[in-house]
């Protein structure tokens, strides 16, 4: 490419040009300690589960469909929470992930605001019903 035309690798960080590119946390988690969804104006979608043991997140899994910058940003949601405590991970922010990824476009923005509101959505499924795990073996509406 020409000079006018930067590469992947010149416009982005490492860490953006890793999270972007990962896969392993794609798909959905049979019976969810926590899910949520949320759709953005921009039209991207994401539908986030957890699975959670000792009140600490074990894992994250996601189902996207949206840009890439969503798919970094979902990703780097998951390696920032995973392993920490319930109560601990809702002190995530938008702006982590925007701080973590570095190189993470300003008008993107909104694809982090998406993928920790969505979060914020299974951490409220998940307090919502551990206390009544009765209610996980029925279809969520």
């Amino acid at each position: 490419m020409g000079a006018d035309h930067p590469t992947v690798e010149q416009e982005h960080s490492e860490r953006f040009i890793d999270m972007a590119s990962r896969t392993n946390r794609l798909g959905i988690l049979q019976k969810p300690d926590g899910y949520g969804k949320r759709v953005g104006d921009c039209g991207d979608t994401i539908e986030l589960y957890l699975s959670v043991r000792g009140d600490r997140i074990q894992m994250v899994t996601f189902q996207i469909q949206g840009c890439l910058n969503t798919n970094a940003c979902a990703n780097t949601l998951a390696y920032l929470v995973e392993g920490r405590g319930i109560a601990d991970s809702w002190q995530v922010t938008p702006e982590n992930l925007v701080d973590y990824l570095e190189t993470l476009p300003p008008d993107h923005v909104h694809c982090a605001e998406l993928v920790v509101g969505a979060f914020y959505h299974a951490l409220n499924d998940y307090s919502a019903t551990r206390h009544e795990s009765w209610q996980k073996t029925y279809p969520k509406r």
